[in-house]
């Protein structure tokens, strides 16, 4: 039985790339594609998804995502600006109700694993920085990537320098400064499809979770 899903903020760019990936998926079955003025609770309520996926702005995230959860729908969040205080409140709140769900800086399974090669070599290296590549419209900077990257290595205070400029999707590099050598993680997405086999991914997941994860390298 396919999964129903509700689109919050189709017509931005990542959402309008969400609608055709679920629409392209056996599994997966679009009930709701919403934009700005669109009553998030009211679309819930009526269509009864199963998923709701949030790609808007991060001025609007926490209480789209605090309204999915208070209709018992499953939250899958792509929209960066959360702090970890609001993490945590969502989290209780997904476990109170037994919701699975989850909250992804980046759904790129390249740059989970860039994430993931940088947690592993930040033990050996006394020294790092981030750069952080997205295109000018993007809202928030640092990136959200960018900062659950620093908080995957456990560095305090790790430098991080944004670069918005047209010709880039979303791009980072990991630089790492030892003893007559540097080590660099770097990750590229030219496309926003990268992001949509992550997307699909979590959507199947989060039906088989009793609560709300943070990072999309807690479900691969």
């Amino acid at each position: 039985m396919a999964i129903n899903i509700i689109v919050n903020g189709a017509h931005g760019r990542m959402g309008q790339e969400t609608v055709a990936a679920i629409k392209a998926d056996p599994e997966l079955h679009l009930v709701g594609a919403l934009n700005h003025g669109d009553s998030l609770s009211d679309n819930i309520k009526a269509l009864k998804p199963d998923v709701v996926i949030d790609f808007t702005v991060p001025d609007s995230v926490f209480q789209n995502s605090k309204t999915i959860i208070e209709c018992s729908a499953r939250p899958v969040i792509g929209t960066t600006g959360l702090t970890l205080a609001q993490i945590e409140e969502l989290q209780h709140m997904c476990q109170s109700k037994k919701l699975g769900g989850i909250i992804a800086p980046n759904f790129s399974l390249g740059a989970v694993l860039m994430m993931r090669m940088a947690q592993l070599a930040a033990p050996y290296f006394p020294n790092a920085e981030i750069i952080e590549y997205h295109h000018p419209a993007k809202k928030d900077a640092p990136s959200g990537t960018s900062i659950k990257t620093a908080q995957l290595m456990g560095y305090p205070d790790l430098p991080i320098h944004s670069v918005r400029l047209p010709g880039y999707v979303a791009s980072q590099t990991v630089i790492f400064g030892g003893d007559e050598e540097t080590l660099t993680i770097h990750h590229n997405s030219t496309h926003r499809k990268a992001f949509m086999p992550g997307v699909r991914m979590a959507c199947k997941k989060v039906m088989t979770l009793d609560g709300l994860v943070y990072g999309l390298e807690k479900l691969i």
